[in-house]
């Protein structure tokens, strides 16, 4: 029975959270790596974009709640969330016409594209917490648990409760749908292939006739799209914050170089191992290694090797030691 205590334990507050943090992650790197292989720039307002387009999503929620607008046991979130995307891809869009365009058509170095999206990200910062204030919003509703520690303690009769929130069950399930969709889309339609042909070789793509324009608009638009899923998936599971949006920057481009930044399926895998890490050395162990240690041994400390405060200085650490060992990342994407 303590070793199911402590496997209940073990998914209650590592395996489930790190998973559905990994599934936000892993949309938010995507978004990341099909700008640096198919634009060939680091886009440093990535964060920011995922928090306008979650902004547009709580006001437009909000407007449905204040409407008796609602999805039952499902967030309202959801039926706002295309609001959202379009509101996002209008923003990508306009800004790439004033900004970005004006750089490619110089043939502007990567570098001077990543300080121009750094400028670009704090605009974006501000008009955000300008908007919607700076404070935390909540606008979560519907149904807060899938099974709550009660009930799953009443059904098993062990000590230990699981508790799984719908947002995290939630996450879980759009995120896999979003990947099915964009590796069906990337391999399996004409634009897609477009897309993937100027990524391996723009000269050779613009020889086959293929319209550079039409590859860059449809790339904001799909990056709009992840971008806003991410982040309205993270403020259903947390809530939404602006500025965190600007610190989920580092966790999620060492996701993407660990993955192997251009490589869509290395930043899935890089998405899990950044949350893996992050929640695996924050979380206090004392609770698990208290039921699997023999009677009268139990630990007396935490046994936790960072705070929570400092998670994103795991992800710091693994983006430094991918650089320096091994910077075309698990799955060999380009250098960085």
């Amino acid at each position: 029975m303590d070793f199911l205590n402590a496997l209940v334990a073990l998914s209650n507050f590592v395996l489930i959270p790190a998973i559905a943090y990994g599934s936000q992650l892993a949309l938010g790197a995507l978004g990341v790596t099909l700008i640096y292989g198919i634009l060939r720039f680091s886009n440093f307002a990535h964060g920011d974009t995922m928090a306008f387009g979650a902004m547009i999503t709580v006001l437009v929620t909000w407007w449905m709640q204040s409407h008796g607008i609602h999805l039952g046991p499902l967030p309202t979130a959801l039926l706002a969330l295309p609001f959202g995307v379009l509101g996002c891809m209008a923003l990508v869009l306009v800004t790439d016409r004033a900004v970005y365009r004006f750089y490619r058509e110089q043939k502007a170095k990567p570098v001077i594209l990543v300080i121009v999206s750094m400028g670009v990200m704090f605009i974006m910062n501000g008009l955000v917490r300008f908007i919607i204030g700076p404070n935390d919003q909540n606008f979560a509703d519907g149904t807060r648990f899938l099974i709550s520690a009660r009930d799953f303690k009443k059904m098993t009769g062990l000590d230990e409760g699981l508790a799984i929130k719908s947002t995290q069950a939630l996450t879980v399930v759009v995120a896999v749908i979003c990947v099915a969709l964009l590796f069906w889309f990337l391999n399996r339609t004409r634009t897609g292939k477009s897309m993937r042909a100027y990524s391996d070789n723009e000269d050779l793509a613009l020889l086959s006739g293929i319209n550079p324009e039409r590859v860059v608009m449809y790339t904001w638009l799909i990056v709009a799209a992840l971008a806003t899923t991410a982040g309205v998936l993270y403020g259903l599971d947390k809530s939404f914050k602006p500025f965190v949006y600007f610190q989920l920057l580092l966790p999620i481009f060492a996701s993407a170089i660990v993955g192997g930044l251009g490589s869509p399926l290395g930043a899935i895998a890089g998405g899990f191992v950044i949350a893996f890490s992050e929640v695996t050395v924050t979380y206090a162990w004392k609770k698990v290694l208290g039921y699997l240690a023999p009677e009268g041994m139990s630990p007396d400390g935490l046994l936790q090797l960072l705070s929570t405060d400092y998670k994103f200085a795991v992800s710091f650490v693994i983006l430094l030691i991918v650089l320096l060992f091994k910077p075309t990342g698990l799955f060999k994407g380009k250098a960085v």
